[in-house]
């Protein structure tokens, strides 16, 4: 009867049609992409059980690890919340911090971004389907900061986060400035608090935005199509108003999913919990805003929301909306960064970032 690795092998060897693959050779470093990783757990759980979230392939990315996980041997470990999406020797290393969803999801960005800096995606706890995720910004904050005394014990710091995790790297620095702790950078990517938090005529003037963008799309559709965008939109508010409900104790809905799918909607729906609660309080060092020229639901001037909650805030704007600018029109985001990094490393002649 073969052994775990051995079967293993053979699935990863037809899942990547690649031949002869090593127990210590890493996914990644064989080119597997997002689709072959869904493909591999799929064919996994045909064998072993359990539908597994691809997110494992960041804990265990070899043969010989991922067999390991499945016998138990490592089931318990706690893996780092950090992954290295672009390999660099430079320091300090640069962190951009999740979304929604709780996974890194910026290794195309990492890519463009043009520096001899390693950066490293952070992902949230519970991905995995191990843990319990968290449900407010300040746990998920403070959960970061104590891993990263372990990678990176010593500043200065270079915090990247976008749409939600702008407010999660925000409670980053504002921690690490509290300790003493230097962030010589932090970047807010089209990052918000919620609606509930904005001045009352911000508010309202988003709100009657949001109104017209909806009606002006429900009007160029057929009126079955328009009668299923507003049925769509209404079961969505349904679905945040009953997450908080939903997240004491889970749901029938939650268990019937397959297990790497229930783990990340139950990561997703404490998330939006935590970014319905926090409120950003005043932070005193610099905020480099990057926000788009179109516009979707979000505020116009980022200055109009921002401007109160900093002492010293710099907005770009870049071409794209907020979806695509992270995931395939990013080269602009890219080049923005780049900069930002480069004026922040290069007074310092041993960290200067030549592009290549």
């Amino acid at each position: 009867m073969p052994t775990t690795a051995e079967t293993l092998t053979l699935i990863w060897q037809r899942v990547l049609q690649w031949s002869p693959i090593g127990p210590g050779e890493s996914f990644f470093d064989l080119g597997g992409t997002d689709e072959q990783a869904r493909l591999l757990f799929s064919e996994i759980a045909q064998v072993f059980g359990p539908q597994l979230p691809t997110s494992t392939l960041r804990q265990a990315p070899t043969i010989a690890s991922l067999a390991a996980l499945l016998g138990g041997s490592i089931i318990s470990t706690r893996s780092s919340p950090f992954i290295q999406i672009k390999a660099g020797s430079q320091k300090p290393p640069i962190f951009i911090t999740h979304g929604l969803c709780g996974t890194a999801q910026f290794s195309g960005l990492a890519k463009q971004i043009r520096t001899g800096h390693p950066i490293y995606g952070i992902q949230g706890k519970g991905i995995d389907g191990m843990e319990e995720p968290f449900e407010h910004v300040e746990d998920m904050a403070g959960f970061y900061l104590d891993a990263l005394e372990n990678l990176c014990p010593q500043g200065p710091y270079i915090l990247i986060g976008y749409s939600f995790g702008g407010l999660v790297a925000l409670e980053m620095a504002q921690r690490l400035s509290e300790t003493r702790n230097k962030v010589a950078l932090l970047v807010l990517v089209d990052a918000y608090p919620h609606p509930s938090y904005y001045a009352w005529p911000e508010r309202m003037r988003l709100s009657v935005t949001r109104i017209k963008g909806h009606l002006n799309a429900m009007r160029q559709l057929p009126f079955a199509s328009a009668f299923s965008y507003f049925l769509n939109g209404l079961e969505r508010r349904l679905y945040i108003a009953g997450a908080s409900e939903k997240s004491k104790g889970g749901s029938e809905e939650m268990l019937s999913l397959p297990f790497g799918e229930s783990a990340l909607r139950r990561v997703k729906q404490k998330a939006y919990l935590a970014y319905e609660s926090y409120r950003p309080s005043l932070y005193r060092g610099k905020i480099h805003f990057i926000t788009t020229q179109t516009k979707s639901f979000f505020p116009e001037d980022p200055a109009a929301v921002w401007g109160p909650l900093t002492a010293d805030l710099q907005v770009e704007v870049i071409p794209g909306n907020h979806l695509n600018i992270v995931t395939t029109e990013f080269k602009d985001l890219a080049a923005v960064i780049t900069r930002y990094i480069e004026q922040v490393t290069c007074g310092h002649v041993d960290d200067c970032v030549q592009a290549q």
